[in-house]
């Protein structure tokens, strides 16, 4: 195992990895643990080695939130095109939301940029939500379409960016579930469609 764990690895491969092991750090331990020897110690490899491939600490954490980025638009994509369609259980959308911006980071994420002050390394993830409206918009001609989807885009961003960040102990401290934020989008989510004479998605 421990051959395997030291083989060479092509550069990209090498850098996934990488990537793969600053998310899990950043997940499980806050933006604190992300150091360039934690993940080396992470990959079973040296500081020099991912020297090589960043060239610095600042290079892989921009890269890991360009990573992230795509990867968080990707699941916020596959919701609010699923609730613009009028398929899947809202429910559904909702957590796929707050998913990304909870176990799969996104909220971390924040935190980190937030204790940093280097408000440049979310640029990814905002440019990438932007570019999504705007694929997204069913009539680019219409701004009232693009209003709807950026409107209904940004409460669920901040929605689930929030209860990643406090949501829970909020929620504890006002004598609610620890999950009520959840339902406040869901019901923001139908009442948006309602309004704008979109397709409910389904609740079957």
């Amino acid at each position: 195992m421990e051959a395997s764990t030291r083989r060479r690895l092509p550069p990209e491969e090498s850098r996934a990895q990488a990537l793969d092991a600053a998310r899990a750090l950043l997940i499980e331990s806050g933006p604190q643990a992300i150091t360039l020897k934690a993940v080396a110690a992470r990959m079973g490899r040296t500081h020099a080695n991912l020297l090589h491939h960043f060239g610095s600490a600042a290079d892989l954490q921009r890269a890991l939130a360009e990573r992230m980025a795509t990867d968080i638009t990707r699941q916020i994509g596959v919701a609010v095109q699923a609730a613009r369609s009028g398929a899947g259980d809202p429910a559904a959308i909702v957590a796929l939301t707050f998913d990304a911006f909870g176990r799969e980071g996104g909220g971390a994420l924040a935190s980190w940029v937030i204790l940093t002050g280097e408000r440049g390394v979310f640029d990814p993830m905002l440019t990438a939500i932007r570019e999504l409206v705007e694929q997204l918009s069913s009539n680019p001609a219409d701004p009232a379409d693009r209003v709807f989807l950026a409107e209904t885009t940004l409460s669920l961003v901040l929605t689930a960016l929030g209860q990643a960040l406090i949501g829970q102990q909020l929620a504890a401290a006002l004598g609610l579930d620890g999950e009520a934020a959840r339902g406040l989008a869901l019901r923001h989510l139908l009442a948006a469609h309602d309004a704008q004479g979109a397709p409910r998605p389904s609740q079957d």
